[in-house]
């Protein structure tokens, strides 16, 4: 999402060079961004364009939904292996930086509300889910580049808040639809406490990934 680019593009010097893509760079490395879009179908797509592009390791980051007592809002995650809860793919991220990778991040092509499933998926050892992560991995995977990941926890899964009404709110690029919100806090005026709650874990998170992230590529 655009919030979650944001702040890449100082400690990257991003400026957008064609369309969707911004152009920079980390020291004397070159580097490309993207915004995916929400779900796994505009995930692999941006995957296969940024690759066409003849990038040499595909980085993931952004935010995801916390699973289990290990992780708080703001927590960096960065994970030994991702789950796609659809097929049943695994895929292992490559290291990059001084992290310890730790736990399963699980990703879903749609929110997933179902607080059984979300505690089967605890149990199995994952601490967040996403909604790209997986299709991004597949293409690497598929097309013989490395990738990794840093994603950050911005909201619960775990404890019955997660509403796709949010996720329309936040329009095709999650810089949110004023118009939309108004709408919705028209109808749900008390439900702006939530909606607060989410943007203060949502800079929260956005600015943890992105820190790991440039660190990791400075490495």
């Amino acid at each position: 999402m655009k919030p979650e680019l944001q702040p890449l593009v100082r400690p990257l010097s991003l400026r957008r060079s064609d369309g969707a893509l911004w152009s920079g760079a980390l020291g004397a490395r070159g580097v490309v961004a993207t915004i995916t879009g929400i779900g796994t179908g505009p995930a692999a797509d941006a995957a296969e364009r940024v690759l066409d592009l003849g990038v040499r390791h595909v980085v993931v980051v952004g935010v995801a939904g916390g699973i289990g007592p290990s992780v708080a809002i703001g927590d960096l995650v960065v994970p030994e292996r991702v789950l796609d809860l659809e097929s049943g793919a695994e895929h292992r991220p490559a290291k990059l930086g001084d992290e310890t990778p730790r736990g399963t991040l699980v990703t879903c092509g749609k929110l997933v509300t179902d607080l059984e499933v979300i505690g089967r998926l605890e149990r199995a050892g994952a601490v967040a889910i996403d909604m790209e992560t997986s299709a991004v991995a597949a293409v690497c995977e598929r097309r013989g580049c490395p990738w990794s990941v840093f994603r950050a926890i911005s909201d619960r899964a775990d404890d019955g808040s997660s509403d796709p009404a949010f996720l329309a709110l936040g329009g095709p690029d999650g810089s949110g639809d004023p118009a939309a919100i108004a709408r919705f806090l028209l109808r749900q005026p008390w439900r702006i406490v939530q909606l607060a709650r989410l943007g203060r874990g949502l800079r929260l998170a956005t600015t943890c990934a992105a820190r790991a992230a440039v660190r990791a590529l400075g490495t």
